[in-house]
């Protein structure tokens, strides 16, 4: 893996160094490699996912004796790939998800599709950036319940809980006060990330790495990635931790 030739490179160097949130992200969109991360909650062990690209995909095609060729990204733009799962609390069934972002060329995103599935439900989200909608479909137990929202719709999730009221979960969701939030596609443009080059702890041993913070909905996020533009560890509210399986070997 080309964590180890970075490590080899770069661990005996750096220090804390402001650099642009742009060119992190740049570099997780084009990482060469995947990143297969184990997934803790107050450090017990709750499952495990895998982030790719389609760059990395791209490249275990070609040819390793020779270079890879121009315009990979110009030809189809990014896309990621996150697929694992988990269990959380007192949840006994774990939730399996899979879930990809096609970006075009400019990293502007064009389409969302995702499942999560635990014990004998489904739901499956669609969306498409041109159509400013989205499509749900949950099934479970022999029946199944397809709807779409507007982006609009989603700035009062009462709007999606009522669709649902009557028809899933015996009317479950209908006495819940929930306030008015942004869609996903406009919180993730309010984002403010703060990236800076440091050292991380990998083992025992410590390497440079770039650190990425912000805070969504009044939660701290931290993702520290590697030069390569592997994500080394993902930090997300509730103590939930996710650790490149390299980090946790001496």
């Amino acid at each position: 893996m080309n964590f180890f030739l970075w490590r080899a490179e770069y661990g005996s160097h750096g220090g804390e160094i402001s650099v642009p949130a742009d060119l992190v992200w740049r570099k997780i969109l084009t990482a060469p490699d995947s990143s297969t991360l184990t997934v803790y909650q107050n450090g017990e062990r709750t499952g495990f996912c895998e982030f790719s690209t389609s760059v990395e995909q791209e490249m275990a095609k070609l040819d390793e004796d020779r270079p890879p060729p121009e315009g990979i990204v110009a030809r189809a733009g990014y896309k990621i790939h996150l697929v694992g799962n988990v269990s959380f609390g007192e949840f006994t069934n774990r939730m399996k998800f899979d879930g990809s972002v096609q970006f075009s060329s400019a990293r502007a995103w064009r389409e969302l599709n995702l499942r999560l599935s635990m014990h004998s439900v489904a739901v499956e989200i669609h969306s498409l950036a041109t159509n400013q909608t989205v499509h749900l479909k949950i099934t479970g137990k022999g029946s199944s319940i397809v709807r779409e929202f507007t982006f609009a719709d989603l700035q009062n999730p009462r709007t999606a809980l009522r669709a649902f009221d009557g028809n899933f979960g015996g009317g479950l969701f209908g006495g819940f006060e929930t306030p008015a939030v942004p869609p996903a596609s406009a919180l993730a443009q309010s984002l403010h990330w703060d990236a800076r080059r440091e050292r991380l702890i990998l083992g025992r041993e410590p390497v440079t790495a770039y650190r990425m913070e912000t805070s969504a909905l009044g939660n701290q996020i931290v993702i520290y990635v590697s030069p390569l533009g592997e994500i080394l560890r993902v930090e997300l509210p509730n103590n939930v931790v996710a650790t490149l399986d390299e980090m946790n070997k001496s």
